[in-house]
């Protein structure tokens, strides 16, 4: 039987139009900053609060618009899915990995892409970000 985690995550972008990823540590694929949605908790709540966590950052509600729900396959866990709901915001300022986190990367959209992004980012996220035009850096 498979799993479904229940996560919340953020397209952010720097000046320069760049996607913010992250890796956590003992992994190999880099993601979107987010993580789980805890029991009774909305998404854009449980974005906030592993934002803080993960990025020691603090984005109020009006500054994530949402991009929409996706499903694919967990990127570090077997037999497990992840729905995500997705949000974009512009980097107010520099980041600094925290808690599990290991590494950050920039990632330029338009560029090719590496082969190491989880199946989520590289087969749900970007292509609706490249339909929607919403990978520009004007938010």
């Amino acid at each position: 039987m498979k799993t479904t985690l229940h996560i919340a995550a953020a397209c952010l972008f720097d000046e320069r139009g760049r996607l913010l990823l992250v890796r956590k540590r003992n992994t190999r694929f880099f993601m979107l900053p987010g993580g789980k949605r805890e029991l009774g908790e909305d998404a854009l709540s449980a974005l906030q609060r592993e934002l803080l966590e993960e990025l020691e950052l603090r984005l109020h509600a009006e500054a994530l618009q949402p991009v929409g729900q996706f499903q694919a396959p967990a990127a570090n866990e077997a037999d497990t899915w992840v729905q995500a709901d997705i949000f974009r915001a512009a980097l107010p300022h520099a980041v600094q990995p925290a808690a599990e986190l290991e590494e950050l990367r920039w990632l330029d959209t338009t560029a090719p892409l590496p082969d190491d992004l989880a199946p989520l980012l590289r087969d749900q996220v970007l292509p609706a970000l490249a339909r929607r035009h919403c990978g520009l850096p004007t938010l």
